[in-house]
This record gives structure tokens, C-alpha cells and sequence, in this order.
């Protein structure tokens, strides 16, 4: 079966950076709805007509993925909000960053915590990836029809680069899949 709008492919890949340093490996296939909200539109492009078994390379350019990246989204805020225990690399989605947090910061983004300083830390809500144009190669590992409710919901259940909760907790701790 050819990939084609509508349907579920199962996909493997290697996602590098254009220096060539490697920044993702999914060796175990994942499905994603073709035509839903699962894949970037330049994906879906690459992979019509394509069948199982078949390898397809792409790069994707900043706007093609996960856009350029905002030093508007950068907020530097006040230490002592934070707990104690804070690390760097830690994320809190918007909505329950601390009370005192820059009331400007936008609520629908997820922030990761760049840096810590003794009376102050930076709040980074660009994805990790924004602004740098990836090559990915794909091999697909399998192609079926999309079920209705799959097709209802526009996905299969995976999105790519999601973002999903790591564990509830009070620090709204989550991470990128």
C-alpha cells in the first residue's frame, strides 16, 4: 500500500542537525496519522506514494518544523520563586509557572529552564529545536488505512516531538518525547 492522505504509517529514523550531529534515533516504529496533526506538512510531503520498506532523507528548514527561534520567549525571573531543588533543563508549561513569574509570559508555552543564577533563572519557551534546520531520514516499517476514529481525532496518537508529562508533580515537571 502506498502512503497517501488518510492513512497510518509506521515510521523509524535517524533525525541529525546539518552539521551532521545526531539528535534523535527511533528504532522502534511509531505510527502517525497522514493528514492529521501527527507530522510537519514538509513530512507528509516527502513520504506520499512512498511504501513500506522504503527509505526517504528530507531537511527540514526552521519554518518548516519548529519555526525560527523568539528571544521573545525568553524571560529571566526571580530565583527564590522557584524551589530549591530547580535544575537546569527542568519545564513548566505557562499556565503554571509561579506566582510573581513576568505576567507577559504567555500562558500556552512550555518553558525550560536554561540557566540558573544565585538571584535569578532564564525561562527559554522556545522548543529545543527551534531555529535549526534538521535532516531526517525515514524508513517506513508499515502503511494501513486510518480508522474513523483515528481520522475523527487527526491523529494516531503520536505527534511528532509531542509533548507529553514526565510525572505529576508540584514542580509541573514535563518533557519533550
Amino acid at each position: 500500500m502506498e502512503i497517501k492522505q488518510q492513512c497510518v504509517v509506521a515510521l523509524t529514523w535517524t533525525l541529525k542537525d546539518t552539521l551532521g550531529e545526531e539528535l534523535d534515533v527511533l528504532d522502534d516504529p511509531v505510527e502517525f496519522l497522514v493528514g492529521g496533526t501527527d507530522l510537519f506538512e514538509a513530512i507528509e510531503e516527502a513520504l506520499q506514494g512512498h511504501e513500506v520498506g522504503e527509505k526517504v532523507d528530507i531537511q527540514i528548514e526552521p519554518e518548516q518544523g519548529f519555526g525560527d527561534f523568539d528571544d521573545q520567549l525568553l524571560f529571566l525571573e526571580p530565583r527564590e520563586l522557584f524551589p530549591a531543588e530547580l535544575e537546569e533543563g527542568m519545564t513548566f508549561e505557562g499556565a503554571s509557572l509561579p506566582d510573581g513569574c513576568n505576567p507577559d509570559a504567555p500562558k500556552n508555552v512550555l518553558y525550560t529552564v536554561s540557566e540558573i543564577y544565585p538571584e535569578h533563572v532564564v525561562l527559554d519557551g522556545n522548543h529545543p529545536l527551534s531555529g535549526i534546520a534538521l535532516r531526517l531520514s525515514l524508513k517506513v516499517e508499515g502503511v494501513r488505512e486510518a480508522t474513523e476514529e483515528e481520522i475523527g481525532r487527526g491523529t494516531a496518537g503520536t505527534g511528532f516531538f509531542k509533548i507529553q508529562p514526565l510525572h505529576a508533580s508540584t514542580l509541573g515537571t514535563s518533557t519533550l518525547h
